[in-house]
């Protein structure tokens, strides 16, 4: 089982930035494509972004292109996701995940974080 903690998340006006983080103990992190995910209030799941297992691939939702950017750091089972000029329509709860196929269907995913709230004022 693979347990992943999600931390970062916060309030912040339009047009700030925030820096999400996802640690997990787990020693084949590596193995395992992370993605990150998002759900707002009713609204279901939403694929943000992806990273490949050694970080040499990545994949963004059209919403986030140009905004935000997914990093890992293997040696510390970290995955980051760098959010910038962030709008009110952002706001969410952000999930990270883990899977050891590369994709962006929320349903494949194996595992997942507890979720951080990103709440993003007008």
């Amino acid at each position: 089982q693979v347990q992943l903690v999600e931390s970062g998340g916060g309030l912040v006006q339009a047009g700030g930035s925030l820096r999400l983080s996802c640690a997990t103990s787990e020693r084949t992190f590596s193995a395992y494509n992370m993605g990150w995910f998002r759900q707002a209030p009713g609204k279901e799941r939403e694929f943000v972004a992806l990273i490949s297992r050694n970080g040499g691939t990545t994949d963004y939702a059209d919403s986030v292109k140009g905004r935000f950017t997914i990093s890992r750091e293997n040696a510390k089972n970290t995955v980051h996701l760098q959010m910038n000029s962030l709008k009110p329509d952002d706001t969410a709860v952000y999930y990270c995940a883990a899977r050891l196929l590369f994709g962006t269907d929320p349903n494949e995913y194996n595992y997942w974080g507890q979720g951080t709230q990103v709440t993003v004022s007008s």
